[in-house]
């Protein structure tokens, strides 16, 4: 089965950039010939593009949840959300992009899509490319959970014999 794992966000608005954090650890653990890890700085019709030709999503990003604590690692599918805000004003959420792409009869967009979300209680606005105390903390849990929706174990041979620390 071929994944693409994204890491998404902007990595010089703060914790706005963890899904970035996430994968570039995740790197250190991945050997996989079927698994590509890449960042996406973008959102709607471009992150459609790079979810093109796979058979499973893996996609790593900051939410905001009402009545969730600030650092928090959750799993979700695209079914758990009834709607998106994209922070973009010129492109499309991701379920409006695959709702479109789904119009047009595309059949290249994986069939299984998960979102490793990592709760923020505010998004950032100020400019920097630390993660604060708290979302930094969540980052190892991300790293996990995500490697743990991969299906795999770290005994395994496609895996760095490296520590999460």
């Amino acid at each position: 089965m071929k994944t693409v794992v994204l890491g998404i966000g902007n990595p010089i608005l703060r914790d706005d950039g963890v899904g970035i954090h996430v994968v570039n650890q995740l790197k250190k653990y991945i050997n996989d010939p079927n698994v590509t890890i890449d960042e996406a700085q973008t959102g709607g019709m471009n992150l459609l593009d790079m979810l093109r030709g796979y058979d499973k999503a893996i996609l790593i990003d900051a939410v905001k949840i009402n009545n969730e604590r600030n650092g928090e690692v959750k799993r979700f599918l695209l079914s758990d959300f009834s709607s998106m805000h994209s922070y973009n004003p010129h492109d499309v959420t991701l379920l409006e992009a695959l709702q479109l792409s789904e119009k047009l009869g595309e059949d290249c967009i994986p069939h299984e899509i998960v979102i490793i979300g990592i709760v923020l209680e505010e998004m950032p606005l100020e400019f920097g490319e630390q993660l604060s105390s708290t979302i930094a903390a969540a980052v190892p849990k991300a790293v996990e959970m995500t490697l743990s929706e991969l299906g795999k174990n770290m005994n395994e041979s496609n895996w760095s014999n490296d520590r999460l620390t």
